[in-house]
């Protein structure tokens, strides 16, 4: 974990891959906990520190998590959130190239909870909901491809599932169709950008997240 931007009401981490944001059955550390631990040690505060999560990314998934310092902050961004006033921009990494270089995939997406998956369909299905995306080839290595993912609608597994639906599992990514697993057990997935109004200061936020130390993430340094 590493801490991109911080202030009285937000704080944005850089998450590594093998993080969870909340407490699972895992019984690992979750990062909600590291972050108040921070915060805690930092600011040298007495008793429980408040720590709110307003959105969450998957266990092998890298990048930018944001949390709430203050129940003002929570109230707001969890609005902001649900009104999709925070934009997030995603890099995936996959070995097949889209069939076209740029566009915009919808799907209705069927979360299956006994196999912690989702099903992407072209029609409407019972309990389905309506997944949106889009996305374009921003840079090439000698056997993948790099795809910045523009997230228009927050599903269960949204990127994964529909990106191996067009035919583009991301590395790595078994569940989804990924020939191989990746040695770290992390998928090539990163929450590279994300950007929205400050729910206090009204200010315009833009963070980035350095991409992971890998020989190839590296390769894709310069996109």
């Amino acid at each position: 974990m590493t801490v991109v931007y911080e202030d009285n009401h937000i704080i944005i981490v850089n998450k590594s891959s093998s993080e969870i944001v909340q407490g699972d059955k895992t019984g690992d550390k979750p990062l909600v906990e590291t972050v108040k631990e921070y915060i805690k040690e930092k600011y040298q505060k007495p008793g429980n520190v408040f720590l709110g999560v307003v959105h969450r990314l998957d266990r092998p998934v890298s990048g930018l998590v944001v949390f709430a310092r203050t129940s003002k902050a929570l109230t707001r961004l969890n609005e902001m959130f649900r009104t999709k006033d925070v934009h997030k921009t995603y890099w995936a990494i996959v070995a097949n190239r889209p069939n076209v270089d740029a566009g915009e995939l919808s799907h209705w997406l069927v979360r299956n909870e006994k196999q912690n998956k989702s099903y992407a369909y072209e029609q409407e299905k019972p309990n389905s909901k309506k997944a949106v995306l889009g996305y374009q080839v921003i840079g090439k290595s000698d056997r993948y491809y790099l795809l910045e993912v523009d997230l228009k609608t927050g599903r269960h597994h949204q990127i994964r599932c529909q990106l191996a639906k067009m035919g583009c599992p991301i590395k790595g990514d078994l569940k989804y169709g990924s020939p191989r697993s990746n040695p770290d057990g992390s998928i090539c997935l990163h929450a590279r950008r994300i950007s929205f109004i400050h729910p206090v200061s009204k200010e315009s936020i833009c963070v980035e997240a350095p991409l992971p130390t890998s020989r190839l993430w590296e390769s894709f340094q310069s996109c």
